[in-house]
C-alpha cells in the first residue's frame, strides 16, 4: 500500500488544485493507502481554509492535512518585500525543516512512495531528494506555460535587461514567440522573484516528474516539445504526465450540499439562451477605480445582459495587498444611476460566485476571463467562448495561447499601460455573442469534446495517470 504526500503552496487556489489532484488519485488507486496534506501556517490570504479543509476530512476520510508550526517572516513586515511571491518563496524555505520533520516522521511506520509538491515550493526538493523519496512537481498551469518556465534559464542568459523594457521576444523551439513585456509578472523586473523562478526551472529538472493540469489534443505542440525534448534542447525534460482537465466542484456545489442557490444562478435563470456576458477575472483581480469606470460604461452603451463580478480597487495603504480585499462599495466606484439604469439586464455580484455554475448555465454565452489556468479549464469544460483580457501571474502569456494557439477566445486590445477603453470593451462584449463569436464557440465546444474524452478509460489523461502511479509502486 502507498503512502502519498502533497504539498501545495500558500493559496485556497493551490490548496484545492492540490486536494483534487489527491482525489483523483485514490479514485483510480486501489494501492493508495493514504494521503497527507502539508499545510503552511501562512499569515495571508487564509480565511476560507477551516471549513474547506473539514469538509474535505469529513468526505474523504483517507486524506488527511497536516499543519506546519509558523515560522516568522525574516524582513518582518509585509510591506519590506518586493511583492507577494518574494514572500511565498521565502515563507517556503523557512519551512523547509518542518517539511524534513513531517516526511521523518510520515515514514516511519512505511515509507512515502511520492511526494508531490507545487512548483512554489521547490526548496522543499533537496529535502525529499536527500530522504531518498520520489519527487514529483504538480504543475498547475498548462504545458506550454510549463515549456515557458523551463526555458527561463536560457532567456536568463540571453538578456541581461529587466523585461518590462525589452523590445524583443524570446522563442519557446517548437512552440512560439513570447513578447518581452508578456513574461511572468513577477519576472518583469529583476528583482529577488525573477531569480527564484529561475531557480524553479532548475530545480524542475531534478525531479523524477511532472504533472499538468491539462490534457495532449488542446496543447499539441507543447506536450509533443516536451516529451520529445525539443523545447528544451540540449537538456534531458523529466517524464511530463498531463492528466487533466481537473477541477473542483462540477456540479456547482449548492444543489449537492442542500444549501439555497446563489442569486445570480436564479437571475440567470430569468434570463435567454447564450444572451449574457459573464465578467469574471479570479480571486486577484482588481481594477483601478478608472478601469471599472470604463467597464461599466462599455457595458451600458452595449446593450448587452451581463453578469460582473465586481472587486474593490486596490488601496494604496500600506501592506494594503497582501490582505484580502473588503467588499465593494457599488455606489461609489460605478457611475452614478448604472445599476439602476441597467437593472433590467444587468446583474452586478460584489463577493464571490459559484463560476463553474454561471459558465454551465444555459443562459450564458461568452465569458471575460483574467486567462488564469483554472478559469480557462472551467470554460472549456463549458463550451464558453472566452475574451482574454489577463492581469497578472502567467495570463499575458495564457493570452497569446488560447487566442492566437488554441483560438478559444478573442483578445483585449490595451493600450501601452494596459488599460483598456469603454469603446474596446463595447466591440468585444457585442463580437462574443456575435459571428465573431462564434468562431471561437464551435472551436471551444471541439476542445470541450476532446476533454472529456482525454479523461476515458485508455484515452491521454487517463493513460498519462496510470502511467503516473506505476512509476512510484516499489
Amino acid at each position: 500500500m502507498e503512502k502519498i504526500v502533497l504539498y501545495p503552496s500558500p493559496g485556497i487556489g493551490h490548496l484545492i488544485s492540490m486536494v483534487e489532484l489527491g482525489k483523483l488519485l485514490l479514485s483510480n488507486s486501489s494501492s493508495i493507502s493514504s494521503i497527507t496534506i502539508l499545510i503552511v501556517n501562512f499569515p495571508f490570504l487564509t480565511g476560507s481554509y477551516s471549513s474547506y479543509i473539514s469538509s474535505v476530512s469529513a468526505s474523504f476520510p483517507s486524506i488527511t492535512f497536516l499543519s506546519l508550526p509558523s515560522v516568522p517572516l525574516l524582513l518582518g513586515d509585509p510591506s519590506n518585500y518586493e511583492d507577494f511571491e518574494q514572500i511565498i518563496f521565502e515563507f517556503l524555505r523557512s519551512n523547509s525543516n518542518n517539511v524534513k520533520q513531517s516526511l521523518e516522521s510520515i515514514s516511519i511506520s512505511s515509507p512515502v512512495s511520492a511526494f508531490i509538491l507545487d512548483f512554489f515550493c521547490y526548496p522543499a526538493l533537496e529535502v525529499s531528494l536527500s530522504l531518498k523519496i520520489p519527487t514529483y512537481y504538480f504543475y498547475t498551469s498548462g504545458a506550454s506555460a510549463l515549456a515557458l518556465c523551463l526555458n527561463l534559464p536560457v532567456f536568463d542568459k540571453i538578456a541581461t535587461d529587466s523585461y518590462r523594457n525589452l523590445k524583443t521576444s524570446f522563442e519557446i523551439p517548437g512552440l512560439f514567440s513570447v513578447p518581452a513585456d508578456h513574461m511572468l509578472e513577477p519576472m518583469l523586473d529583476r528583482g529577488v522573484s525573477y531569480y527564484e523562478f529561475v531557480k524553479v526551472a532548475e530545480t524542475m529538472l531534478k525531479s523524477d516528474g511532472i504533472i499538468v493540469n491539462s490534457f495532449e489534443s488542446l496543447e499539441v505542440k507543447a506536450v509533443k516539445g516536451l516529451k520529445q525534448g525539443t523545447c528544451l534542447p540540449g537538456t534531458q525534460i523529466p517524464p511530463v504526465y498531463c492528466i487533466g482537465p481537473l477541477f473542483a466542484n462540477r456540479g456547482g456545489g449548492a444543489e449537492n450540499s442542500g444549501e439555497e442557490r446563489h442569486e445570480c444562478l436564479k437571475w440567470l435563470d430569468s434570463q435567454p439562451s447564450k444572451s449574457v456576458v459573464y465578467l469574471g477575472f479570479g480571486s486577484r483581480g482588481v481594477f483601478s477605480k478608472e478601469q471599472i469606470l470604463e467597464i461599466a460604461f462599455g457595458l451600458e452603451r452595449s446593450g448587452v445582459r451581463f453578469l460582473w463580478t465586481v472587486r474593490a480597487p486596490p488601496s494604496e495603504e500600506k501592506g494594503a495587498k497582501f490582505s484580502d480585499p473588503p467588499d465593494p462599495d457599488l455606489d461609489l466606484i460605478l457611475p452614478v444611476g448604472f445599476l439602476d439604469r441597467t437593472k433590467d439586464r444587468g446583474h452586478v455580484a460584489k463577493s464571490w460566485v459559484p463560476q463553474i455554475a454561471i459558465l454551465g448555465h444555459e443562459s450564458v454565452g461568452g465569458f471575460f476571463s483574467h486567462c488564469g489556468w483554472n478559469s480557462t479549464l472551467e470554460a472549456v469544460d463549458a463550451g464558453a467562448p472566452m475574451v482574454a483580457w489577463p492581469l497578472y501571474a502567467e495570463q499575458r502569456f495564457n493570452k497569446i495561447l488560447i487566442v492566437e494557439e488554441i483560438g478559444i477566445a478573442l483578445p483585449m486590445d490595451e493600450n501601452e499601460d494596459w488599460f483598456v477603453s469603454s469603446s474596446e470593451i463595447e466591440k468585444r462584449v457585442k463580437q462574443i455573442l456575435g459571428s465573431e463569436g462564434d468562431v471561437v464557440r464551435k472551436q471551444m465546444l471541439e476542445m470541450r469534446e476532446k476533454g472529456k474524452i482525454a479523461l476515458n478509460e485508455g484515452q491521454s489523461s487517463n493513460v498519462a495517470l496510470t502511467t503516473l502511479m506505476e512509476s512510484w509502486v516499489h
